[in-house]
């Protein structure tokens, strides 16, 4: 059975969550992920697995479940050192100056 993602590398920043899947490299607002990893430590945030069919991530601690692929569809892909595209313009210091709605990703539900 072939996986749906290959997660490559994770990574837990205090405002972005980075993350490489499928070869590209990504980063999220913890914000834009849950409430429950918004509120995380950054000690909970660290603790995570992939799951074997590459479909989710969870975080046991604070029993947190994440399905990858909507997952993706709002974070950012970081294409270079810095910089991130978002569909908006970039400035040049790597920053995006587009203002972005915050909002929670459905994707979170308990575990069964």
């Amino acid at each position: 059975m072939d996986k749906m993602h290959h997660v490559s590398s994770i990574r837990a920043g205090i405002t972005y969550f980075y993350l490489t899947v499928d070869g590209q490299s990504y980063r999220i607002r913890w914000a834009d992920c849950s409430p429950r990893l918004a509120k995380a430590t950054m000690s909970q945030r660290k603790r995570l697995e992939v799951s074997p069919s590459g479909y989710g991530l969870h975080w046991l601690e604070i029993d947190e479940d994440l399905a990858i692929t909507p997952l993706l569809q709002r974070a950012e892909r970081v294409v270079a050192r810095g910089r991130v595209t978002t569909g908006q313009p970039i400035d040049s210091c790597g920053t995006c100056r587009a203002t972005r709605p915050v909002n929670v990703l459905a994707l979170a539900f308990a575990c069964m």
